[in-house]
């Protein structure tokens, strides 16, 4: 069985696993405060062009999202994302187990737009019941976004202007972030990304790490104390040193964005196979996530040799189904799924 079923199912890459068996008898101190882990924050902090910044390392992508929405939001706030949110649609309610709200948009692509948060800003403030409804308190989105779509960088700075008049976050999810900015017609850096918002993070799960997220907090507001959340939410590592050494590899020598390059190659090769075969799309084929549309006898027939996530019901004889492309995803496996396509 060869699976396309997700960016989480190898390991990592070997410089990692080399990195933790050189530094495996070494005695740091834990919890994150180690020169591994300063090292890789310096490497983070020169990539995005931002000393300012703060650089934490979280365990996972659910402890982040969820440590840094409830250290901003007030008890009786929410956030803003599109109805297909990862916060909304794939963490388990972790979010409202927090007391907090998602404030749902509607989005055709999972993108939700400058003009949508502004108006749903607009209507609690001048709605007669604004006392008795969740204030919106953050706005969340994902780069790439659930759908595998992109956020031009018009687009972002259109929704940071929003945010900024309203003195609202902007909150980014970057588990796929490699994977975004390496896409073929994205036009945003991990510059911008940095300038664009006032907290996000840069996915090591999805993308080369064995876990692990790096958090970036560049709005100084939201910095201080920010150690004791993540302790609270399950996200601080007594072994620190162990995301650190990750991340310090995956910042060596441009590492995250060629092994994220190679992933965005692959998903162009299938992609460009299944339009010349005639296939249709669920939603643009952007990223390493593709979502064609199959003959439910083509999906069945793929089944016994390939695992791959069906997305949705198109009619009684269609359904979309997700393939994903990983950082290790080998180029004979593609062509593997391309020949019984």
């Amino acid at each position: 069985m060869i699976r396309f079923d997700s960016d989480y199912i190898e390991g990592c890459i070997p410089e990692i696993l080399e990195a933790l068996q050189c530094t495996n008898e070494e005695q740091t101190q834990g919890y994150g405060i180690d020169p591994h882990c300063e090292h890789a924050r310096a490497l983070i902090k020169e990539t995005i062009g931002r000393e300012d910044a703060d650089v934490h390392f979280l365990v996972g992508g659910t402890q982040a999202n969820i440590t840094v929405i409830d250290s901003i939001l007030k008890h009786y706030q929410g956030a803003v994302c599109a109805e297909s949110g990862h916060i909304n649609v794939h963490e388990t309610g972790a979010l409202e187990a927090t007391g907090h709200k998602c404030l749902t948009l509607p989005t055709k692509d999972g993108t939700i737009t400058a003009s949508q948060v502004e108006q749903l800003i607009e209507d609690h403030y001048n709605g007669e019941s604004v006392e008795h409804t969740v204030q919106p308190g953050i706005v969340y989105i994902s780069f790439p976004t659930e759908s595998g779509t992109l956020y031009s960088k018009k687009q972002l700075t259109d929704l940071y202007a929003v945010c900024q008049k309203y003195d609202i976050p902007l909150f980014i999810d970057g588990a796929r972030l490699g994977y975004g900015l390496m896409a073929r017609t994205n036009d945003v850096t991990i510059q911008d990304i940095a300038n664009l918002c006032d907290v996000f993070y840069i996915g090591g799960t999805k993308v080369g790490a064995l876990f692990g997220e790096a958090v970036v907090i560049t709005n100084d507001k939201y910095k201080k104390d920010f150690r004791y959340n993540i302790k609270q939410r399950g996200g601080m590592l007594a072994k620190g040193r162990m995301l650190g050494i990750q991340f310090e590899e995956l910042f060596t020598n441009n590492r995250y964005f060629t092994i994220a390059k190679h992933a965005i190659d692959l998903s162009d090769k299938l992609t460009n196979a299944l339009q010349e075969k005639g296939y249709a799309f669920y939603f643009p084929a952007m990223t390493n996530q593709i979502f064609p549309i199959l003959s439910n006898v083509k999906m069945k027939e793929l089944a016994q040799n390939f695992a791959f996530e069906s997305w949705g019901k198109v009619d009684d004889t269609h359904t979309a189904v997700r393939f994903v492309i990983s950082f290790m995803t080998k180029e004979e496996a593609v062509d593997g799924l391309i020949s019984q396509l």
